[in-house]
Order: structure tokens, then C-alpha cells, then sequence
């Protein structure tokens, strides 16, 4: 269960079980110090993908197993209801209120409750119904569009831009900003947090550039998706190196590194008629050495480049492990609670909880609490 510390201590909140984002929200607000409880089903679904002890999402979490299906589960849950701040769910749009747990019916209990509802397409609109998955709302909102190169189908990192970026986090702030809302005037609300609005959300610095002249509709033709001095590449080794060095005196750096600075080809930076060929110039450069060589000769620079590492990876390096990125616990990788805060720093989050592991003591502490 969550340690109690960090900013959000004494904040209470009840989960819904699900997948995706709905969780990793959950996960989030617990590892800042909340107490999610999460409603289990007394037995594990057909559906999706059950981790058992290795679902990260659920650490710090308690968890309660209820029937749903019957009038006790259903009231258990609302006298739950009446003791949280904020309630998430990610069910299709009507199950809760099927079930007599919609936004009706738990705002009737406790007024000041900020009741989530996470889904792809939303709670209405001509798709609100429709099965999905995190490509589909982010190919649908135009935020997959530019993740691709030209002439290669668009590809986003799994699950991070639609159920996380666009989805958990959205959630995240929507629930939170409800609860401020509810402390100053009593009363609580519904948020509806959809991928498809998050995730488009997500490209208004685009949509900023785009509108300035400095993004094409066409992909590999833009400051962010074309350049040979923003892209990555395959190293002698077969390992990747990322570059970024999108301002003038950082491309400097750059080419003086990779001593190129001597060759004019490279002197007409945002010259995206030049890029294509300056692309396979750097490849072929960047093939002749390993990417371990690479990091020695750049590293310390201000050439904006960072190697493409796994998560394993990740966790060795140096600078991660300065700062504590990555733990193991549960006999799993897992990354450290996000942001970090001065004042009321989050502990170590708590482990990963047994389906039904609290249900004889989640009410009653919470009746308990004032």
C-alpha cells in the first residue's frame, strides 16, 4: 500500500480494475502518496492481459474483490464511494450505470466526489461505443501522423503516446484540478478524459509550428521529423544514436565533433532540399564506429545526442543512476515515482497488491477517517 508520503497524502481514491491508462493514473496519484483502493472482480477476467505479481500499475495500491453482479458488491462499492475524494473508471460508456455506479448514483452519495471516466473516443460522439486500442486513437486524432519516416508506415512507441500521454496523464490532471475544484466550492463533477482529445492535445506544438511555416503535411520535410541533424543511427555495433541539435551553435558543436566543419555541404542547416542526402552522409558516418566509441567522443558536448538505450540500459546509466531512476522490486524493472518535490518528497512506492488483498479492512479504516 501507498507509504502516505508525498504531496498527495490523505488524498483517497477509488480504481475501478482495469488496463491501460485507467491503472497507470491510479499508479501515478499512489506514488505521489494517495491511497488507491482498487475494486477487484472476485475472479480475474477473460479479457486483456492479467500480470498477476508483476503488474507494476498496481503497486502501492489496495485492493478490494467484489461481485459486481450482485446488490452487496454494488452497495460496497458506494460506501466506498462516500469515504474517496475520486473515483476512475474506464469501463465502455453505460456499463457504470448499468451496473448502478454511474456518475448519478455516486454523486447522490458523496457530492464532492471528482468521478474519472477514462476511454478512447469519449463519453459520446459517433465512435463513443466502439472497440479501440491506443494506435487507433492516436492514427485518429492526427497525433501518430509525423511518427514515421517517408515512405514507411507511421510508428509510435507502444501504448505512450495514446494510453499514457494522452490518456493517464490527462486523467491525472483532470481528477486533480476536480478535487481543487470540489474543496473550494463542495461540490464535485465528471471528467471525461479521452485519449483521442488528449493525445491531439499533445500536438499543439506542432500545430504551432505548423501554422508558423515550420512543419509540412508531407513527413521527413520538418524541423522535427526530417533533418539529418534530428534523427537517429545505426552504429557499427548495430546499437542507435539519437541527435537533436536543432539550434544553430549546438549543430556547431555537432559538426566540429564529427569534424565536419570544414565541409560545406553541411553549412545550409535548414536547407530540407539538402537533408535527405546529408541523412545518408551521417548514417555512413556513424556506421564506422560503435555507438560506445560515439558516446566517448560526444559525451560532455553540447552536441545534443543521447544513445538509444533499452530500459536495462537505462537503468545502468551513470546519469540514471544518479538520480535514481529505476529500482527493482517484485522481481521487476520499474521506474521511480515522477516529478520529484522538495518539500514533500513521494517514498519508495509500496509493492504490488494480491487480488482481494484488503477487502476486510479498506472500509472500515476509511469509516474510520475523518
Amino acid at each position: 500500500m501507498s507509504t502516505g508520503k508525498g504531496p498527495l497524502a490523505g488524498l483517497r481514491v477509488v480504481e475501478m480494475a482495469g488496463i491501460g491508462p485507467g491503472p497507470f493514473c491510479g499508479m501515478l496519484l499512489a506514488d505521489l502518496g494517495a491511497d488507491v483502493v482498487v475494486v477487484d472482480r472476485v475472479q480475474a477476467s477473460a479479457d486483456g492481459i492479467d500480470l498477476g505479481p508483476h503488474a507494476i500499475s498496481r503497486r502501492g495500491k489496495r485492493s478490494v474483490a467484489v461481485d459486481l453482479k450482485t446488490p452487496e458488491g454494488v452497495a460496497t462499492v458506494l460506501e466506498l464511494v462516500a469515504h474517496c475524494d475520486a473515483l476512475v473508471e474506464g469501463m465502455r460508456p453505460g456499463v457504470m450505470e448499468r451496473l448502478g455506479l454511474g456518475p448519478d448514483a455516486c454523486l447522490a452519495r458523496n457530492r464532492r466526489l471528482v468521478y474519472g471516466r477514462m476511454t478512447g473516443w469519449g463519453q459520446h460522439g459517433p465512435l463513443s461505443h466502439a472497440a479501440g486500442h491506443d494506435i487507433n486513437y492516436i492514427a485518429l486524432s492526427g497525433a501518430l501522423w509525423y511518427a514515421g519516416q517517408p515512405g514507411e508506415a507511421p510508428m509510435a512507441p507502444p501504448s505512450l503516446v495514446g494510453d499514457i500521454g494522452g490518456g493517464a496523464m490527462y486523467l491525472a490532471v483532470g481528477l486533480l484540478a476536480g478535487v481543487m475544484s470540489a474543496r473550494a466550492t463542495g461540490q464535485g463533477q465528471v471528467v471525461d478524459a479521452a485519449i483521442v482529445d488528449g493525445s491531439a492535445h499533445m500536438t499543439s506544438l506542432l500545430l504551432g509550428l505548423q501554422a508558423a511555416g515550420q512543419m509540412q503535411p508531407a513527413r521527413g520535410r520538418s524541423l522535427l521529423d526530417g533533418p539529418h541533424w534530428y534523427n537517429t543511427y545505426r552504429c557499427a555495433d548495430g546499437h542507435y544514436l539519437s541527435v537533436g541539435a536543432l539550434e544553430p551553435k549546438f549543430y556547431g558543436q555537432l559538426r566540429d565533433k564529427l569534424g565536419l566543419i570544414g565541409d560545406p555541404a553541411y553549412d545550409r542547416q535548414y536547407d530540407h532540399g539538402a537533408w535527405p542526402a546529408l541523412r545518408e552522409r551521417l548514417a555512413a558516418l556513424f556506421a564506422t564506429r560503435d555507438r560506445d566509441a560515439w558516446c566517448r567522443l560526444l559525451e560532455g558536448s553540447d552536441a545534443c545526442f543521447a544513445p538509444v538505450l533499452t530500459p536495462e540500459e537505462a537503468a545502468a546509466h551513470p546519469h540514471m543512476q544518479a538520480r535514481g531512476v529505476y529500482f527493482h522490486a517484485d522481481g521487476a524493472l520499474q521506474a521511480s515515482p515522477a516529478p520529484r518535490f522538495s518539500a514533500t518528497p513521494a517514498g519508495t512506492p509500496g509493492a504490488i497488491p494480491a487480488r482481494g488483498e484488503h477487502t476486510g479492512t479498506v472500509l472500515a479504516d476509511w469509516q474510520r477517517r475523518p
